[in-house]
């Protein structure tokens, strides 16, 4: 199986629920909680990629930093959007397994396991 990498925040219930997915399989992830160590532009860039979408749809726009930063603003680039969750990575949508080459989001908690087999 190949290495496997949560980004999880512990006090987000769809978060905690994924991680359980994976126990419950006998399956340790490496667990990065993103939001004590964010990751930075280039990591989630690659993210990105493994995910297969766009900046915008990373974002978490129920946030109030969302709406103070103007991220709703649809002239505003990748790069900007991937540079406001680097500094505030409350914004980023979670948790995110990643699997190799493949990344998905766990919401529901049960799209983590669409990546496994």
């Amino acid at each position: 199986m190949t290495d496997l990498t949560l980004y999880h925040n512990p006090r987000c219930s769809k978060s905690r629920g994924a991680l359980e997915l994976l126990e419950a399989r006998g399956l340790a992830p490496t667990v990065v909680r993103y939001l004590e160590t964010p990751p930075d532009a280039a990591t989630l860039k690659a993210l990105l990629g493994k995910l297969g979408i766009g900046a915008r749809q990373l974002l978490r726009s129920g946030e109030d930093e969302y709406t103070s930063l103007g991220l709703a603003n649809p002239a505003l680039t990748d790069a900007q959007l991937i540079a406001a969750m680097v500094e505030h990575p409350k914004l980023i949508e979670r948790p995110i397994l990643v699997a190799g080459d493949k990344a998905v989001i766990g919401r529901p908690p049960e799209n983590v396991l669409e990546i496994l087999s």
